[in-house]
């Protein structure tokens, strides 16, 4: 694993959505890196202090990435698995194909096993075993580096597809209130639920963002207000346990969050504290609507109950008395019927998603 600053690429970017990361970011959050040997990630757990870049070359190092979320967001742990995957096979194997596909079993699964709740990382790793069996072994490397870099790409156009589909939310002068990072920090593009409000500022429309803090690892204060301040769009942070009142206040037009995984029936696995904002939001009216690409539906899982909900580390809510519990788990089910909406960059959505339906 090797530690650099973030170069300074602003300007250097040529298309639509790349220009929208170049604006936020130094660097984007999960790419190759230039040889294409490594997966490349800025460490969001050093945000918004230092800013550095880290290659990955090993499983090992990948894993450890995902798991302590130096990459994190749904979309960039699937593009950041697909890549590593990439690399880590290649670090052992060379370009073998007969090696590589000898070690892409125990790979896959122990990239699938890293963070169980985010149905895009699942989807990537399967995306990329199929690519396998179709391949030869005299093709196998090529062709997996082809679809990794597939779906870094499709990642991008689908976080600019949001942004054009839901700039009819973000009306000039709106607020809105977001929860955790569904922004270029958590993709390969422009983000998911800030996606909306990036098209909205560039059209020159004025956005006020509220973003809870996102106990206990901040990624609203470190992550949301950092990349939103880089481009000059107005952001005032919160406590999470602040965020019913703000909403009865009348403060806020609208919601806006991310999903990890959103069931058949509508149902939507996020970030801690995303449950408690859409009871809040119905109570006082205010709509609610959940942001997030279409491989995060899952078909498969009929409803919230059967979420497998990830739960994280004691440490993570710092120092307590000897002997107390801890319940720290990282998501929360949101029930379908509080959702006002679902914007994907197929467009605007309604459940149930069948599984014939949802590829």
């Amino acid at each position: 694993m090797v530690g650099q600053r973030a170069p300074n690429v602003a300007g250097l970017c040529g298309n639509l959505a790349l220009r929208y990361v170049c604006a936020v970011l130094l660097t984007p959050a999960v790419d190759w890196s230039p040889n294409h040997r490594a997966l490349r990630i800025l460490d969001q757990r050093l945000l918004p202090a230092a800013e550095v870049v880290r290659d990955l070359y090993t499983i090992d190092d990948v894993v450890d990435a995902i798991k302590t979320l130096a990459v994190r967001g749904a979309p960039a742990i699937g593009v950041g698995a697909a890549i590593g995957l990439v690399v880590a096979l290649r670090t052992v194997a060379g370009e073998s194909g007969t090696h590589m596909r000898a070690l892409l079993p125990e790979f896959a699964e122990r990239l699938v096993a890293s963070r169980p709740t985010a149905v895009n990382l699942a989807w990537a790793v399967g995306r990329m075993r199929a690519c396998a069996e179709r391949a030869t072994d005299a093709t196998l490397h090529h062709a997996m580096h082809a679809e990794a870099d597939a779906i870094r790409l499709q990642d991008i156009a689908m976080c600019n597809a949001i942004g054009a589909h839901g700039l009819v939310l973000v009306p000039d002068g709106v607020c809105v209130l977001t929860h955790c990072n569904a922004g270029a920090l958590a993709t390969a593009g422009i983000g998911t639920a800030l996606a909306p409000i990036y098209a909205a500022h560039t059209a020159g429309r004025r956005v006020h963002v509220y973003a809870n803090e996102t106990r206990p690892l901040l990624q609203g204060a470190r992550l949301t207000a950092w990349e939103l301040r880089r481009v000059g769009i107005a952001v005032t942070v919160l406590p999470d346990g602040a965020a019913a009142s703000l909403l009865r206040s009348g403060a806020v037009d609208l919601v806006l969050v991310g999903a990890d995984r959103i069931a058949a029936n509508g149902d939507v696995a996020n970030k801690i504290g995303t449950y408690s904002i859409a009871l809040a939001a119905r109570a006082h009216e205010i709509p609610f609507y959940v942001t997030a690409p279409w491989s995060t539906i899952d078909a498969h899982t009929a409803d919230g109950a059967t979420i497998n909900i990830e739960f994280r580390d004691d440490s993570e809510l710092g120092e307590l008395p000897i002997g107390v519990g801890v319940w720290n788990p990282a998501f929360d089910v949101t029930p379908h019927t509080l959702v006002t909406g679902y914007l994907t960059d197929r467009g605007f959505v309604e459940p149930p998603f069948l599984a014939s339906c949802v590829g």
